[in-house]
């Protein structure tokens, strides 16, 4: 007996948005009760910082490669914000992130017999501080190198970026001490490289076409990947 589609499967297929990869629409943010975040992060804040909060799960998913879109604007070339671009940097992962180390470093405080309630303030204030001064350097650099118009949400979302890498560490700190070090120095080494190819490619594109002073964008770019190593290791030691 062939098989009959139900009743309800004529009135599915006709809704438009239903099948995203045959009709060529993007697709959607979201939204309802199958979307527990939706009031949260996904387009909850208004205006500039909004852009970078809401994301949908697609953008979250989809990063798979460098290439920003850009729009030409007056004196010149302008890229979207997360929400229209999938490879922009948001604030959503960093924001994550952060909160995901801030209890991970309580937990491994109240494993060591050392938790206060009030010892959860200081961390987020080590956080807080690693967030300014990551960005700081960033931004330095960017002026140092004739691109310090660029988005400072930009370089705030990159800086954001470390956390995962230090939640990481203390997650392999949690299961395996002996492996901690290694973790510590791989994820230093990878943001480091995330940094460098970022600023190369993205953020250093107009200081590029005039090379200016390519051995000193060198030199500040191997400065700024070098510092992520005591950085990350001020970040994950814990006491």
């Amino acid at each position: 007996m062939a098989w009959q589609p139900g009743p309800g499967f004529e009135q599915y297929s006709a809704q438009p948005g239903m099948h995203p990869g045959m009709q060529g629409s993007s697709p959607q943010v979201p939204t309802g009760p199958n979307n527990p975040l939706n009031d949260v992060f996904y387009g909850a804040a208004p205006g500039l910082l909004g852009a970078y909060l809401g994301n949908s799960k697609d953008y979250v998913q989809s990063n798979g490669h460098w290439t920003r879109i850009a729009e030409q604007v007056a004196g010149g070339l302008k890229y979207k914000p997360p929400r229209h671009d999938i490879n922009a940097p948001d604030l959503y992962l960093p924001i994550m992130a952060l909160v995901t180390y801030i209890l991970l470093s309580g937990f491994l405080l109240g494993m060591a017999g050392k938790f206060k309630p009030e010892a959860m303030s200081g961390l987020v204030t080590k956080a807080t501080i690693g967030w300014i001064i990551e960005t700081i350097m960033l931004k330095a650099s960017l002026f140092a190198l004739g691109s310090g118009d660029a988005p400072t949400l930009d370089v705030v979302a990159y800086a954001g970026y470390a956390f995962i890498g230090v939640s990481l560490s203390l997650v392999v700190r949690l299961l395996s001490p002996y492996a901690f070090h290694i973790t510590w120095a791989y994820t230093s080494l990878c943001m480091a490289s995330f940094l460098v190819k970022t600023m190369k490619r993205l953020l250093f594109a107009e200081v590029r076409r005039y090379d200016r002073d390519s051995t000193r964008h060198h030199y500040l770019l191997l400065l700024m990947a070098v510092a992520q190593f005591p950085l990350f290791y001020w970040l994950v030691h814990v006491r």
